[in-house]
């Protein structure tokens, strides 16, 4: 019986997650409830548009000479793909086959490090690891989750060699501490050469008008993006642990 996973949504020309231009798919279904979604409609995991691999993968291949004379490929996203897990180890591995680049963007809540997720990262060429807060007693009131499982897994991937991009996104009074950019920044320097590069993303509010539709006031509501000078200022503390950062 073919293997049907759950989808919020795809986007066929994405250029900012992942090398080249990429064709996203946004997995339905996420745990962390963190209080500036932007993809608040991606939460519950029973809605979404059911589809197996074979009824998504020709609507992906139209777009597959883009991808390649890009250096792009597929990107899977959410939501959180890691709770769709044989649904986007099997969608990879026919990718694969079709000798795309695939991309796996994850926020790394995942309790099990086991031969089921080997067979995911066997097939993913580029991990997206989101670190939402390097200290858990800010991680937690942030997302209503532990740290302690994005970072483990990031020891993970680190032992497997897997290519990893750091992401973190700067919310002003939640992520934006330069001690707390300095401890991040630590904390990826002990990952070695797996990690590739790290992105610090500015925080914004164009997700807000979803919350609305779900009877729910946008948690942070009032709260502007962090200016360039304060980008620009946590790239330099970043960059004395990393290379290559954008922002």
């Amino acid at each position: 019986m073919a293997i049907s996973g759950r989808i919020h949504s795809t986007e066929s020309c994405a250029t900012v997650d992942g090398p080249g231009i990429r064709f996203l798919v946004f997995m339905q279904g996420c745990l962390m409830r963190c209080l500036y979604c932007h993809n608040r409609d991606t939460w519950d995991t029973d809605t979404g548009r059911e589809v197996t691999v074979a009824e998504l993968m020709p609507e992906l291949l139209s777009y597959r000479p883009f991808m390649q004379a890009s250096g792009g490929g597929i990107t899977v996203s959410g939501g959180e793909p890691l709770l769709q897990l044989p649904f986007v180890t099997e969608l990879f591995e026919a990718c694969k086959a079709q000798g795309l680049h695939t991309c796996l963007d994850t926020n790394g809540f995942v309790h099990h490090h086991d031969a089921v997720l080997d067979r995911l990262l066997n097939s993913t060429d580029l991990v997206l690891l989101d670190l939402k807060h390097i200290r858990d007693e800010q991680h937690i009131p942030l997302t209503q989750v532990s740290n302690r499982f994005a970072l483990g897994l990031a020891r993970y991937l680190a032992e497997r060699g897997q290519a990893m991009w750091i992401r973190h996104v700067v919310v002003p009074g939640w992520s934006d501490d330069e001690h707390d950019i300095d401890a991040l920044g630590r904390f990826v320097a002990s990952l070695g050469p797996a990690v590739e590069k790290v992105e610090l993303l500015p925080y914004h509010n164009l997700g807000s008008h979803k919350w609305a539709s779900f009877g729910q006031a946008y948690p942070l509501a009032g709260l502007m993006p962090p200016g360039t000078e304060k980008m620009v200022a946590l790239k330099a503390i970043m960059e004395r642990h990393h290379p290559i950062v954008s922002v």
